[in-house]
């Protein structure tokens, strides 16, 4: 019998272990163009939280009382589609589960990149393709730029790090405490700041004393504030996420947004979704990084897939250092 994780009731404020609930599901039989997967590695992201809430919002929510879904990668265990073999390695988004039943139009078959199934999940998935993408194509960042990330030793922010110093930028990192910076350092970056340490605005005036030309922003909140009081001339702003602020009912103050207007600052949000007709460009350009070591994958694994719900709650707590993973 599979197991699925389902909500059971949505959360006020941070999610508990509560909120969900490991139930047996039956799986279909496979019809005409459907494969059955079973999972390897399943993904948590801070996305995921914002989905627990009954609004809307560029993903559905969550339902109450039904399999939660997310980024997965499986083999293929029973085929009736053309194209699919058993043993076939994909990604799907079928994920909180070990099993699942699948139209083959919804599967990825894993490119041949000489990469290892959960990198999919990481630098060469959706968190390494929104670094890419984000910092490449939306904040616009060339070589002379002085690149200020925060949330530097998490998923997307570590592949963000990387790529960055692959193409010759000056890299700014922010995390929490001595372990993770010690990580982001260890990444390249030439400043890393430890947001637990002081004030974010005092410690990126002190690493950037000429500001910044680009804020790659996975956690809104002081971080962003802190890159509007330090952007230079024509700076750019990507808006990844904000975890920050996921788990709070209050609304975020800006003391310095309006630098924006006299700096020229141009901010702009963006979701993967936006770059998924560009995915061959970012796999030939990550597998080539990758492949000359001037990107490299670093993941939190957490085993079982009853522990899921320990995974994503870590997300929030620092518990993770680069892609958080489950083994199923």
């Amino acid at each position: 019998m599979a197991r699925a994780w389902h909500l059971k009731s949505r959360p006020d404020g941070t999610p508990t272990h509560d909120n969900f609930e490991l139930k047996d599901i039956e799986l279909p039989s496979v019809e005409d163009g459907q494969v059955r997967i079973r999972n390897l590695w399943l993904s948590v992201d801070p996305y995921m939280r914002g989905r627990m809430n009954e609004s809307k919002s560029y993903i559905p929510p969550f339902q109450i009382d039904a399999p939660m879904d997310g980024g997965a990668v499986g083999e293929v265990v029973e085929s009736n589609a053309e194209g699919f073999a058993t043993g076939d390695l994909v990604s799907h988004f079928a994920g909180w589960r070990d099993e699942a039943v699948l139209l083959a139009k919804a599967l990825t078959k894993l490119p041949e990149l000489s990469a290892r199934a959960q990198d999919f999940l990481g630098n060469l998935g959706v968190p390494g393709a929104t670094a890419y993408f984000g910092l490449l194509d939306v904040a616009q960042a060339k070589p002379t730029d002085i690149v200020f990330v925060s949330a530097a030793a998490g998923a997307v922010g570590s592949a963000v790090v990387q790529i960055a110093k692959a193409k010759g930028m000056t890299v700014i990192g922010s995390a929490g405490g001595k372990d993770k910076c010690d990580f982001v350092r260890s990444l390249g970056a030439d400043q890393v700041i430890d947001y637990k340490a002081g004030p974010i605005l005092t410690s990126l005036r002190e690493a950037a004393p000429d500001g910044i030309d680009v804020y790659f922003d996975n956690v809104g909140g002081d971080h962003l504030d802190a890159a509007f009081a330090r952007s230079r001339l024509h700076a750019r702003i990507a808006l990844c996420g904000m975890i920050g602020g996921y788990n709070s009912r209050e609304p975020q103050g800006f003391r310095y947004m309006i630098r924006m207007i006299a700096m020229r600052v141009t901010m702009k949000g963006f979701l993967y979704g936006d770059y998924v007709g560009r995915l061959d460009e970012f796999y030939r350009e990550m597998g080539a990084l990758m492949a000359a070591g001037a990107v490299k994958s670093h993941e939190t694994v957490v085993d079982g897939l009853e522990n899921m719900p320990d995974a994503f709650l870590g997300l929030f707590t620092g518990a993770n250092t680069g892609k958080m993973l489950v083994r199923v």
